[in-house]
């Protein structure tokens, strides 16, 4: 290709009209047309990686060629979607957990001891969780999300992490998992998820005490009831949840496999 080819295939890459109407294109082509932000291609699947990797390598150079691109694997997203890999219409129990006092802990014992107790922690938390078919979906400091697609399976994952990390002891400190457990059908972006019912289930476990299981009504209508104890929270209140969400603390019930 001669310099003068290539001169004017940049100046068409760059012509403002031949990018808005890219951009229209996208507007109309099946899944998120805004496609390519960081929220949008944080996961690992073949089409999150390629968005990825598309959008660092024409972040300086945006264009025609760029927009066409990513309106591509935009559209592969969206055919993945609607396999069935979730896009709102997939049920899960999403679960969160964290330590309860870590933070003051941590405030007094300094970095290298917190450090050491949090990977003692991850080894003894998430075996239970990614052993039954729980994904961890992300890591939050002292805590984490994961889902499950069966919500007993998370239940029953969950009261096991619990002992485990309860078992643990860093002289003479015994931490205390909590956990909060909702089943919904969460917007997959990413590899993340976003919507309502990943706001319960935070809300849960922020409201749960040491070494407390709170779940939602909806992920109690899902399991064996003779399988556990529930105590209602007759007083639960928090942002960002539906009216007339009601909430449990649940216990293995005595015998329960």
């Amino acid at each position: 290709m001669s310099a003068r080819d290539s001169d004017r295939l940049r100046r068409l890459n760059r012509d403002s009209r031949l990018v808005k109407g890219a951009r229209l294109l996208r507007e109309r082509l099946p899944g998120d047309e805004r496609y390519g932000d960081p929220l949008s291609t944080g996961g690992r699947r073949p089409s999150e990686v390629a968005g990825r990797q598309l959008s660092e390598l024409t972040s300086e150079s945006p264009g025609v060629m760029r927009e066409l691109g990513l309106g591509a694997v935009q559209v592969w997203q969206a055919l993945s979607e609607a396999q069935g890999r979730g896009r709102g219409d997939v049920e899960l129990a999403i679960v969160f957990t964290d330590l309860s006092g870590f933070s003051s802990w941590a405030l007094e014992k300094g970095d290298t001891l917190a450090v050491n107790l949090l990977r003692d922690v991850g080894e003894a938390l998430e075996p239970p969780l990614t052993d039954r078919g729980g994904r961890i979906v992300k890591r939050l400091g002292d805590g984490l999300m994961a889902v499950f697609a069966d919500p007993q399976v998370a239940v029953t994952a969950v009261f096991e992490a619990r002992d485990r990390v309860a078992a643990i002891d860093h002289d003479g400190y015994r931490p205390r998992l909590r956990a909060g457990i909702h089943t919904g059908c969460p917007r997959r972006l990413g590899g993340d998820y976003l919507g309502v019912d990943v706001n319960v289930a935070a809300r849960l476990v922020d409201a749960a005490g040491p070494g407390e299981v709170l779940a939602s009504d909806v992920l109690l209508a899902r399991i064996d009831s003779e399988r556990v104890e529930t105590k209602r929270r007759r007083w639960f209140r928090a942002k960002g949840t539906p009216d007339g969400l009601q909430v449990y603390s649940l216990k293995p019930a005595p015998g329960a496999a």
